[in-house]
């Protein structure tokens, strides 16, 4: 798994934290919006959570939050890679009107018309 700009020793598998489960998950959905991936802790910012989309993925993209904007963890089954390595995976429910970060790779040139 290769996160860009960030070297790959530096990186920790983040820890999930006990969150209180939510009273009604209807009601969860009407002030939270889900997000799926591998978590991560931020490379020099402790307050905050990076999330892997798609770590088997070339073209790698990733959220970044604030831990405070997270009200609850789901955990979802682990994927395995064809070493037997297993990536955790998780929902989070961050709450509406958070700021979140959505960094996607991409081919800097002009493109042809």
């Amino acid at each position: 798994m290769v996160v860009p700009d960030f070297p790959q020793e530096k990186i920790k598998k983040f820890e999930i934290e006990a969150y209180k489960r939510p009273r009604s998950s209807k009601d969860l959905r009407k002030t939270h919006v889900s997000f799926s991936g591998s978590p991560l802790k931020h490379p020099y910012n402790p307050k905050k959570v990076i999330l892997i989309m798609d770590p088997y993925s070339r073209k790698t993209s990733y959220y970044e939050f604030r831990s405070q904007d997270i009200s609850f963890v789901e955990e979802l089954p682990s994927i395995v890679d064809m070493e037997g390595k297993t990536i955790t995976m998780v929902r989070i429910w961050v709450k509406n009107m958070s700021v979140g970060v959505l960094c996607s790779l991409f081919l800097v040139g002009e493109t042809k018309i």
